[in-house]
């Protein structure tokens, strides 16, 4: 009877030992989740050093543009375009010198002349000397000063077939515009400026939209292929109140205030 009262105080003893060792680890344990502590050896991993801007790492600012009458300025009554207002914002916002060492944009230019423009030296001279370059083209590809848009006399019916029919051309042509940019100057940041469309208000049902998003969307697969590209768009820009900022002269450029917008959204996506 001694023997068997001495096995169950035993075996007594035992579980009650492991029902506090099972306690206090429960406890330690839901201690740890509900009160972690940091490791000592736990270290925060360093962050990568932030890598400077263009604008931040050159000590002046040189501009180049390329394209057509809406980076020659057109319908500005200033001469200043877009060009010259980014020019001067950048300046402002900087502190630092800003050029436009040339502006290469030619009134009625379409791809296919840009393209030639491209394969002379003088071209890829100024082009590798750019920090910044900036570039219309696609415009008069597509539509054409209007012709075959408008389906009557009075030039009131738009009709955008034509339109359509002209955009995939001109993107390839696009294609090798941006690699021959991209050969004569890698590390320039270049910023394509996206269409809007100009006869938005003589297009009720907006079929011509469809085509502008369609050329932008395609420029900007183009784009994106190119670390140091950027589309910048303008659409939105000119979607409201567009007789307000398109030049009373031709319904087709903007006029100062539209180029003063344009440079505003060129600051902003540089700053």
């Amino acid at each position: 009877m001694k023997s068997s009262r001495f096995i169950w105080g035993a075996v007594g003893i035992t579980a009650s030992l492991s029902t506090l060792l099972f306690a206090a680890g429960f406890v330690y344990a839901a201690n740890q989740i509900w009160f972690p502590k940091a490791s000592s050896d736990f270290q925060l991993a360093t962050p990568a050093p932030k890598k400077e801007s263009m604008i931040e790492s050159a000590s002046k600012l040189q501009i180049v543009a390329l394209g057509d009458s809406l980076t020659a300025g057109t319908g500005d009554n200033t001469g200043q375009g877009y060009v010259g207002r980014v020019r001067e914002k950048l300046e402002k916002d900087t502190g630092k010198p800003v050029f436009v060492l040339n502006n290469l944009a030619v009134p009625g230019y379409k791809t296919d002349q840009l393209l030639t423009l491209l394969t002379q030296q003088k071209t890829k001279d100024a082009l590798s000397q750019a920090n910044l370059i900036l570039l219309t083209i696609g415009g008069n590809d597509i539509f054409q000063g209007g012709e075959g848009l408008f389906s009557d006399e009075n030039q009131t019916e738009f009709n955008p077939a034509a339109a359509a029919s002209r955009v995939a051309p001109a993107l390839k042509k696009v294609e090798q515009i941006l690699a021959a940019i991209g050969q004569a100057n890698p590390k320039a940041t270049v910023l394509y400026l996206g269409l809007y469309h100009p006869f938005l208000d003589l297009d009720p049902s907006r079929e011509g939209s469809v085509i502008v998003q369609r050329w932008n969307d395609g420029i900007f697969q183009l784009v994106n292929k190119y670390p140091n590209m950027l589309v910048v768009p303008t659409y939105d820009l000119f979607e409201q109140n567009l007789i307000k900022y398109l030049s009373s002269a031709d319904h087709f450029h903007p006029n100062g205030d539209g180029y003063e917008r344009i440079a505003d959204r060129i600051e902003q996506i540089l700053r």
